[in-house]
């Protein structure tokens, strides 16, 4: 049994809205290629928004406002304009270290190769606000340490870094990141999901509060939104995505 055949919304429209949540306030958000479910969120925060955010979907024709790529973007985020972007990662760690590289086996020679980290760690160090997003919630993306460091974590060594990791969002639940004590901390658990199922399939350690919240679900008229303009914007740039998620063609 699926969560759309116990409750009202999928398990994407949950990740979207609560992206979304999490994206309140900022003025200029960009999302990267291949990212259906930030660019909907993306998306779905501006309409919420009200126009007073900015959306750059990468790969839109009518939501891509950067007139030379990642140059451009790149440009932005050292000037501190750009206030969310997302990574993720073949490998994350407890340190918030994300593995974009491969896995298995002494750099150069891993045992499986991924597409590379780009522009990865320097977004990282700029970006106030880093959503680290995995749908994959399991001990082969969650590890203890990661295999190749793509993109650092944060570090209490003294580096100037005005950006950084705010948590993680997975299939499974939310993790807020602890700047201070560099860890993550479980703040919520999907709904049909359980705190000893997080523990079972995250490799490292997080801390955990004695309860710990359901994370909030979308209301109605966040669906509708969700499911009607969203859904028509989104599927300029994510077509099957949209038809498989909201069913549109």
């Amino acid at each position: 049994m699926t969560m759309s055949d116990t409750l009202a919304f999928s398990r994407e429209e949950l990740l979207i809205c609560t992206i979304a949540r999490l994206l309140e306030g900022c003025r200029i958000v960009a999302t990267g290629a291949s990212s259906p479910i930030p660019g909907s969120a993306a998306l779905l925060a501006r309409a919420q928004s009200n126009g007073a955010l900015r959306v750059n979907v990468l790969g839109s024709v009518r939501n891509d406002f950067l007139c030379d790529g990642g140059v451009e973007l790149f440009d932005l985020a050292a000037q501190g304009r750009l206030d969310a972007f997302f990574l993720g990662g073949g490998q994350i760690d407890g340190e918030a270290n994300i593995n974009l590289v491969g896995a298995g086996g002494a750099y150069p020679q891993t045992d499986v190769r991924w597409p590379g980290s780009f522009g990865s760690g320097y977004l990282y160090y700029l970006v106030p606000r880093v959503i680290l997003f995995r749908e994959e919630h399991t001990r082969r993306v969650m590890v203890p340490k990661v295999d190749f460091i793509s993109a650092a974590g944060p570090r209490n060594d003294g580096t100037y870094r005005p950006g950084g990791p705010i948590g993680l969002l997975t299939n499974l639940c939310w993790f807020s990141w602890q700047k201070e004590k560099r860890r993550f901390r479980l703040e919520s658990v999907h709904p049909g999901h359980t705190v000893e199922e997080v523990r079972d399939n995250t490799g490292f350690d997080f801390d955990c509060p004695a309860r710990v919240p359901q994370t909030a679900v979308p209301d109605e008229t966040t669906l509708q939104l969700l499911r009607s303009r969203i859904a028509e914007e989104v599927a300029e740039t994510y077509p099957r995505f949209a038809e498989r998620v909201f069913r549109r063609r």
